[in-house]
């Protein structure tokens, strides 16, 4: 798919597409970790949540958030993450801290039960909005690949060129 923000592949010069396409993915990796970090505190929530119902008397924490970590932060089959040094003034990630600060996910285990909903809410609202996001990227990133390959298999690239930017 190509839309308003992505030019169309076939007319850009192939310095302007590589340089296109490393920037959404810069941008992808950051909004991949914000997502992932996402997860995890809702994943903990519910863990929260869960523990309630079944009525138990304070869960081990450390081992939950162990497994949590685990899950969501270290990748999964389909795409582990890539480091990124950009994380800590994305506003994303801002939006992120802002959320869980105005619902209270520092304090977790003392929100009642409706506290913990709205977090929980919230939280999803907020993945929700950065998955499809990141799909919309995903989208416009294939785009920009495809015409790679393309100018490399019809010859209109080749590696030499590559390699003489570095």
């Amino acid at each position: 798919m190509v839309d308003e923000r992505t030019p169309d592949p076939a007319e850009l010069p192939l310095d302007e597409l590589r340089q296109l396409r490393t920037k959404l993915q810069r941008e992808d990796d950051v909004v991949s970790y914000v997502r992932r970090v996402a997860q995890a505190r809702l994943d903990l929530v519910r863990a929260e949540v869960t523990r309630r119902e079944r009525g138990e008397q304070g869960v081990d924490l450390p081992s939950e958030l162990r497994i949590v970590l685990s899950q969501h932060l270290t990748g999964g089959p389909a795409r582990p993450p890539r480091p990124t040094d950009e994380l800590g003034d994305h506003p994303l990630s801002d939006e992120l801290d802002r959320i869980c600060t105005e619902h209270g996910f520092s304090r977790l285990d003392e929100l009642d039960g409706d506290e913990a909903e709205r977090l929980s809410a919230a939280l999803t609202e907020f993945e929700r909005r950065i998955s499809a996001d990141r799909r919309d990227r995903f989208d416009r990133l294939d785009a920009l690949s495809a015409e790679l390959v393309r100018r490399y298999r019809d010859g209109e690239a080749t590696v030499e060129t590559l390699l003489g930017e570095f």
